[in-house]
């Protein structure tokens, strides 16, 4: 009896042990749930952003910042004006058949972006600003800012800058790092082959006709694309005393006369005759660039105040037209 008496004492103390073992209820594997889930904190133009675990059902109001996640990997599950994204941001990275539209960049649909169930929204301060509450109320949303004033001073290094936190919040910082590195070498390359060590001034301009009247949007030193012609080596015709916010300035024929020394690129939108009717206009002929035959059209649709995909698309096309 003794030894009965001892074994089955000695199989509740196994018992008590394995019990007190055990999780409690909020213990252990709920406590790994929540870790794993754990807020992650990000400071955006507005404030403070919480973000539960990493997002994976993600709305964009704003077509660069399209630009930001396809090179991550990453597709959204609605695009403000998805047409006129698949329109005019011409980057070789078409978006999902399964993307769905969610109204007008400067005037979402609510409804359509709450039906997606997102985890996160992604928006531009300059626009989404009025819209914050309620996108909020949706999910949790992170405005860039990217005509801030601390943008504007260099407005390349700030697209870099977005694009990085935009990889910390996917947690992809590595695949970023290596996107960066890959395309800043090919303009390098890109540059030495049509350059060499020669010295290449260009001016970029997005040309259209307003009020009958020729425009010339001249971009600037500070902005996006005169850091893509930095990486190849060209150097930007049109430097101002400050930084420009849009980065770029807006002139006429006549003011072009200053940089006639540069090879003139050119956008322009199917159906605007502007260069045809400049075709008898002496203050465009007689340009040097214009009679030395080094004016070159670039593509309508090529993103100028965009992310990665559309800064090495523009070091492509200027590479093709310079050789």
């Amino acid at each position: 009896m003794k030894g009965w008496k001892s074994i089955c004492l000695l199989f509740v103390l196994v018992l008590l042990v394995a019990c007190s073992d055990e999780p409690t209820e909020g213990e252990g594997s709920s406590e790994d749930e929540e870790s794993s889930q754990q807020a992650m904190k990000f400071e955006d133009s507005m404030g403070e952003v919480s973000i539960e675990g990493i997002p994976e059902r993600v709305v964009v109001l704003e077509w660069s910042y399209v630009e930001h996640i396809l090179p991550l990997g990453i597709q959204p599950v609605g695009v403000a004006d998805k047409e006129g994204y698949n329109k005019w941001v011409n980057v070789g990275e078409p978006l999902s058949d399964e993307v769905e539209d969610v109204g007008t960049r400067s005037e979402p649909n609510f409804e359509a972006i709450s039906r997606l169930d997102p985890d996160l929204i992604i928006g531009a301060k300059y626009r989404h600003e009025g819209f914050a509450d309620q996108l909020n109320d949706i999910a949790p949303t992170f405005m860039f800012s990217p005509y801030s004033e601390e943008g504007s001073t260099d407005q390349y290094q700030h697209l870099i800058n977005e694009f990085t936190t935009m990889s910390e919040i996917f947690e992809k910082e590595e695949q970023a790092e290596d996107v960066i590195e890959l395309m800043e070498t090919k303009m390098k390359s890109l540059g030495e082959e049509v350059a060499g060590d020669n010295e290449i001034n260009a001016v970029v301009t997005q040309a259209f006709t307003s009020q009958n009247t020729p425009t010339m949007r001249l971009f600037t030193d500070n902005s996006v694309v005169a850091g893509v012609l930095n990486q190849m080596g060209i150097q930007n015709a049109v430097v101002t005393e400050e930084p420009e916010i849009y980065g770029f300035i807006s002139t006429d024929v006549e003011a072009l006369q200053n940089y006639q020394d540069s090879n003139f690129f050119y956008l322009v939108q199917e159906g605007d005759p502007i260069f045809d009717n400049l075709a008898n206009n002496p203050a465009w002929t007689n340009l040097d660039f214009v009679e030395e035959g080094k004016t070159y059209k670039l593509p309508g649709d090529m993103g100028t105040f965009a992310g990665p995909l559309s800064a090495e698309k523009l070091a492509e096309e200027i590479a093709e037209n310079l050789k």
